[in-house]
């Protein structure tokens, strides 16, 4: 994959494990102020879910739901794993998973690490991603998140990513997840 630079920093394929190391060593953790709330009640035959903004009493820090372990894995399958470097320093990363029909992508983890977070990193990373896809055809992405993660859910938006779906206890935590997707 051809890289592409943007405001100094270029991103690229992850290339070795020392890198994957550098991309573990990032601080996955982020802060919110509010929550997706889930309601979910059955009324005779129907089973009505309902999502909501709710804004939390303080700001709640929030751990990664995944663990080195997954992410090594994840890194040996290697669909597409992409890097935001600058000054061989590892900003962020991307992993994208391709389905089994080889039409369908899914974004499992993007992560920019802390100190060099609001800077477009993970915007460069997410369009990468998408170039990826379509140059390999693929008809469609899916982004997922933690209902936790509202900057997650509002950056999913603001890339033209709508809401298509959720999984209880999705996380090894045991939270749950929710899906935006988007035709490529």
């Amino acid at each position: 994959m051809s890289t592409r630079k943007r405001s100094q920093f270029v991103v690229r394929e992850l290339r070795a494990a020392s890198e994957l190391t550098s991309c573990l060593a990032l601080d996955h953790a982020y802060a919110t102020d509010y929550v997706w709330q889930v309601d979910m009640r059955e009324e005779g035959e129907d089973m009505l879910v309902r999502f909501r903004t709710v804004r939390l009493p303080r700001t709640m820090q929030v751990a990664y739901p995944r663990d080195d372990h997954l992410l090594r894995r994840s890194w040996e399958r290697r669909d597409c794993f992409l890097v935001a470097v600058m000054e061989e320093v590892i900003l962020g990363y991307i992993h994208l998973r391709v389905d089994s029909s080889q039409t369908k992508g899914w974004v499992q983890d993007l992560v920019v690490g802390k100190p060099f977070r609001r800077r477009k990193i993970g915007s460069a990373l997410l369009e990468q991603a998408i170039r990826w896809a379509r140059m390999r055809s693929l008809a469609h992405l899916t982004l997922e998140m933690q209902t936790k993660n509202h900057p997650a859910i509002c950056f999913a938006q603001k890339h033209g990513f709508v809401f298509c779906g959720f999984n209880d206890h999705y996380y090894m935590n045991r939270d749950i997840a929710l899906f935006f997707g988007k035709n490529l």
